[in-house]
C-alpha cells in the first residue's frame, strides 16, 4: 500500500508541542494560531459534511472534513486562488503583462522581521508608488497603469526574504482617458533606473517612520532607536544597488492567469516539496538560484525545530493585504476603468457564467465544486456536522469509502 504523501500538518502535528514548549514566552500569537490551524485543518475538529452523488445506481458516498481557511496553510489555498483567479479573468485585459519584482536587501531583512506590519506595508508601496511615477512620466509612459502586487517574504530555503512580486499590464490610460498607450516591447524603464527611484522612496519612507517612532527595534539592533545612529545604518544602503527584476512579458492573459495561480496564494512552503520526516529531520526541496537547469533543485534536511521557526518566520500580522491593487487596478474605480480601457482597445467584455451563477444560488441543495469521482455526477452534501463531532453516516462493512 502506497505511503500517505507528508503534509506540514503532520510535521506541526508531530513536533509541535515540543517546539512550543521548547520556545515558550518567544512566540507570538498569531504564529501560535497558524499552527493550531494547520493542526486542526481537515480533522473532526473543525466538523465537515457527507456528500453523495445524486446518480441513484452509484450511490458513491464520502465524508469531508472541514478547512481551516488560513491562509499560511497549504491545503486551504487552492480553493481561494481558484475563486480569486475567477475574478480577475473577468478583469484582464487583452495587451502583454509584464512581471516586475522589487527585492528589499538584504541589510534590512532582520529590522523588516522585527516591524513586520510596517516595513512590508512600506516596502509595497514604495513599490508601487515607484512603477506607477515611472509610468506617468511624459518622457516614459506618460499613462495610469493598473498593478497587481503579491508580497513574499520567503526564500526557497524558507530564509527571510521580503519581495513583492508584480504583474503590470503594457500600457495604460492618457490622463484625460481618452486613449490607450501601448508601453515598449521591454516593459517602461531600464530596471536600473527603477531601483533608483525605489531606493530613494524606500529610505526616505523608513527615516520618516522612524522620525514618527513607528520602528521597535530589538537584540542587537535596539540601538537603531537613536535617530543618528539609525541614520549611519541606512547611510551605505544609499550607495549600493538595489535589486529590480523584469521578467519578458507574457504572450496573453492565459499565461497572465497561470502565473498568477503560481504566485498570488502561495505559502512559505508547499506540501509537495516535503520529502520526508524521518532520523530526526525534515527533508524537503529546494531551489538553488545560482545554478540553471534541472541541478537547481536540491534537498535540504532541517532540525524539525528549525524547519518550524523558518516556516512561522512567514506569519503575517492578522488583517495585513498581502494581496493589493494599484493605480487603474485600484478597488475604487478598478471596474470603471477597466470597462474604458476595454473600449479604447476594441475588446469584448467576457461573458458572464451561468452555470457558476447557478452553482451559487442558495435556494436549492448544497452541491459541491467536484464532481462523483466514480460516475461524474454532482455530489450533493446530505449531511453537516458540527465542530469535534462525528457524522451520524457510516459506511456499510461491505462498502467502506476510502477515497
Amino acid at each position: 500500500m502506497a505511503r500517505p504523501a507528508l503534509e506540514l500538518a503532520d510535521i506541526l502535528r508531530d513536533h509541535g508541542p515540543a517546539w512550543r514548549e521548547a520556545n515558550r514566552g518567544h512566540v507570538s500569537l498569531d504564529q501560535l494560531k497558524v499552527m493550531s490551524a494547520i493542526e486542526r485543518c481537515r480533522t473532526a475538529a473543525l466538523g465537515g459534511h457527507v456528500a453523495r452523488c445524486e446518480n441513484v445506481a452509484c450511490g458513491h458516498t464520502e465524508i469531508a472534513y472541514n478547512s481551516c481557511r488560513n491562509r499560511h496553510c497549504p491545503k486551504c489555498q487552492a480553493a481561494a486562488s481558484r475563486q480569486w483567479l475567477a475574478d480577475r479573468d473577468t478583469e484582464l485585459l487583452p495587451v502583454p503583462y509584464f512581471h516586475v519584482v522589487y527585492t528589499l536587501p538584504s541589510q534590512l531583512r532582520e529590522i523588516a522581521y522585527q516591524n513586520k506590519r510596517v516595513i512590508y506595508d512600506l516596502l509595497m508601496k514604495a513599490a508601487a508608488e515607484t512603477t506607477l511615477a515611472i509610468a506617468a512620466d511624459p518622457k516614459r509612459l506618460g499613462a495610469r497603469i493598473g498593478i497587481t502586487a503579491v508580497l513574499h517574504t520567503w526564500g526557497s530555503a524558507l530564509t527571510h526574504h521580503p519581495h513583492v512580486h508584480m504583474i503590470v499590464p503594457g500600457g495604460g490610460l492618457s490622463f484625460d482617458g481618452s486613449r490607450w498607450i501601448t508601453s515598449r516591447d521591454d516593459f517602461l524603464v531600464h530596471v536600473n533606473v527603477l531601483a533608483r527611484l525605489f531606493r530613494g522612496k524606500m529610505l526616505a519612507m523608513l527615516m520618516d517612520a522612524h522620525d514618527a517612532k513607528q520602528l521597535t527595534f530589538f537584540n542587537t539592533h535596539a540601538g537603531l532607536a537613536d535617530k543618528r545612529t539609525f541614520k549611519r545604518f541606512i547611510a551605505p544602503l544609499r550607495r549600493i544597488k538595489w535589486v529590480v527584476y523584469c521578467k519578458a512579458p507574457f504572450a496573453g492573459p492565459e499565461q497572465v492567469l497561470r502565473y498568477l495561480s503560481r504566485y498570488t496564494h502561495r505559502v512559505a512552503i508547499s506540501n509537495r516539496r516535503l520529502v520526508a520526516a524521518e532520523d530526526g529531520a525534515i527533508a524537503f526541496r529546494w531551489k538553488d538560484y545560482r545554478i540553471n537547469g534541472a541541478g537547481r533543485w536540491k534537498t535540504m534536511r532541517l532540525h524539525p525545530h528549525e524547519f518550524i521557526r523558518r516556516f512561522l518566520t512567514h506569519v503575517l500580522p492578522k488583517g495585513f493585504h498581502r494581496i493589493r491593487h494599484y493605480g487603474l487596478f485600484a478597488n475604487a474605480n478598478r471596474a470603471e476603468n477597466i470597462a474604458t480601457a476595454r473600449a479604447l482597445l476594441n475588446a469584448t467584455p467576457p461573458a458572464a457564467d451561468s452555470q457558476e451563477q447557478l452553482d451559487r444560488a442558495t435556494d436549492g441543495p448544497r452541491v459541491l465544486p467536484c464532481s462523483c469521482p466514480c460516475c461524474g455526477a454532482r455530489m450533493i452534501v446530505i449531511e453537516v456536522f458540527a465542530h469535534g463531532c462525528q457524522p451520524r453516516w457510516r459506511p456499510t462493512p461491505d462498502r467502506i469509502d476510502t477515497s
